[in-house]
């Protein structure tokens, strides 16, 4: 004799979960990186945030960017799909969409919201990735990487 089946809320509630965050890549006319450094991390950022429930990543990715920087954007292209495992203080799985945003056409339009982020700017990539932690620093790369090719890049762990 089997086991009943589970109720579908209590069969979910035994699955792992995830976090799920969206960013967007945006530049400026000579193609550097915009990054941004967070009030409450010692690391730089690349501009993206949490997804909402019912948001799709590409609306998330929008929306933190006007939220956080001032910019009505949308989101262009899926550069890059980041899964990395539980590091330092995450509990769990993150996985995150990278999305072109293009070139930022007046970076002097640029916001800060004051209450989560210090300073953003402008870096040549290489710099940008020096910048942000060492879990996140492949995605630039991987997002140059799918802009030269046209293919969105899988990037696994760190």
């Amino acid at each position: 004799m089997s086991e009943p089946l589970l109720e579908p809320e209590q069969w979910y509630a035994t699955l792992p979960t995830a976090f799920v965050s969206a960013c967007l890549l945006l530049t400026d006319a000579d193609g550097r990186v915009l990054v941004v450094k967070p009030n409450y991390r010692p690391y730089w950022m690349i501009p993206g945030g949490v997804i909402e429930p019912g948001e799709l990543p590409e609306e998330c990715a929008a929306r933190e960017i006007g939220e956080e920087l001032g910019l009505e954007v949308r989101a262009g292209e899926l550069l890059v799909v980041h899964w990395s495992p539980p590091v330092d203080d995450r509990p769990r799985v993150m996985v995150n969409f990278l999305f072109d945003g293009g070139a930022v056409a007046d970076p002097g339009a640029i916001r800060l919201q004051e209450d989560e982020l210090d300073e953003a700017a402008f870096l040549p990539w290489e710099e940008a990735a020096a910048r942000l932690a060492f879990h996140t620093a492949p995605r630039l790369s991987a997002a140059r990487r799918a802009r030269e090719t046209g293919r969105t890049v899988y990037l696994p762990g760190w």
